[in-house]
């Protein structure tokens, strides 16, 4: 399963980053804390960081290394720039090794995992079925089984070969390509996160285009409180559902993906923009938000995508198998009905309120 949002759906694509503004609050005296925000645009979407230490680390050097961090993935991960690594392996028809970096041997081994963990669902090659059910435009076509059969011939992340030792992959197939963006803003959290605590910063809330991470207490002493977003496109913003309390203050990664901003009806009938790669076809479930909780944001990021291929009940029954802490939103009657999988039940890292 793969999308082009995280939290809308879609997961959006890698632009360079452009903008970044730093706004500095609570000024105070010299020897107090101070907290900072940093605001941005990336990835097609913004983000907001807010941080504070007991020794100050300055915005600007801050802002200057993300500018450097984000620039360095968008050269590396953009499917929307012909010069990016992800780009030229894609154009590529060559099925002979190439050179790959180690953060990029990750996410593909990761993906590789997934997909087994997801019974299947989760595989970043599944862009050209978009294509065909014309997704990435504005017209729905709804395809035959023969045309479908034969692009599941064409996809699959079983069809990329990784050598972790030497550094390198290959393609088994010359047309295969792969896009990364499910894991996208996952991966800038992580990137952005690290910045912030090689800096000595170990008291922030990196928000990624809805995604985020969470560290330590706020300036005064509280505990950070975040929302998972009500699952139903507002054109006046979003509202909050579920309100959560982070209880831990080692690093708590929150991923949200939904449903409910993109559909396409053909007819009477409506199409989820979600597909299933082993199907070929639009979901048809009614679950519309997944928000997975956990360490590692780029793994809670493509948790979250893959649970929206899986659906409630599959997907609950994955949950328990690989002890994910998932909460999970239905949409039944034009009302919302919530769930939680066995580890977010027992998860006292967060509470729900």
């Amino acid at each position: 399963m793969f999308t082009h949002s995280s939290k809308l759906l879609s997961k959006r694509s890698y632009v360079a980053a452009l903008s970044l503004s730093a706004i500095v609050l609570l000024s105070g005296c010299s020897q107090a804390p101070k907290l900072h925000k940093i605001t941005g645009f990336a990835e097609g979407t913004s983000y907001h960081v807010t941080y504070w230490s007991k020794q100050d680390v300055p915005v600007a050097k801050v802002t200057e290394q993300f500018n450097k961090k984000l620039a360095a993935i968008d050269k590396e991960y953009s499917t929307y720039r012909n010069d990016s690594y992800i780009s030229k392996f894609n154009h590529s028809t060559s099925t002979e090794w190439q050179p790959a970096s180690k953060d990029f041997i990750y996410m593909l081994s990761l993906a590789k995992k997934l997909n087994k963990d997801s019974h299947g669902c989760y595989d970043p090659t599944i862009q050209p079925l978009y294509k065909l059910w014309g997704f990435q435009g504005e017209t729905l076509n709804v395809p035959t089984t023969q045309q479908i059969a034969a692009i599941k011939k064409d996809i699959g992340i079983d069809k990329i070969e990784i050598d972790p030792v030497n550094l390198r992959i290959r393609k088994t197939i010359p047309q295969i390509q792969i896009d990364l963006s499910s894991m996208g803003e996952g991966y800038a959290i992580s990137q952005l996160s690290k910045i912030l605590e090689a800096d000595g910063v170990n008291n922030y809330l990196v928000e990624f285009g809805g995604d985020m991470k969470i560290k330590g207490r706020k300036l005064e002493g509280q505990k950070w409180r975040v929302a998972i977003e009500q699952p139903i496109a507002l054109k006046d913003g979003i509202r909050p559902y579920t309100i959560v309390n982070i209880n831990a203050e080692d690093g708590v990664s929150l991923n949200t993906s939904g449903t409910y901003h993109h559909n396409f009806k053909d007819g009477k009938k409506d199409y989820s923009h979600i597909l299933d790669t082993r199907t070929g076809a639009p979901v048809t479930h009614d679950l519309v938000s997944a928000s997975v909780f956990g360490h590692n944001p780029i793994v809670g990021d493509a948790w979250a995508t893959s649970m929206l291929c899986l659906g409630p009940v599959e997907g609950k029954i994955v949950a328990n198998e690989q002890d994910l802490s998932v909460y999970f939103i239905q949409s039944k009657d034009n009302t919302f009905k919530s769930s939680e999988s066995k580890a977010l039940q027992n998860n006292k890292r967060i509470t729900l309120s």
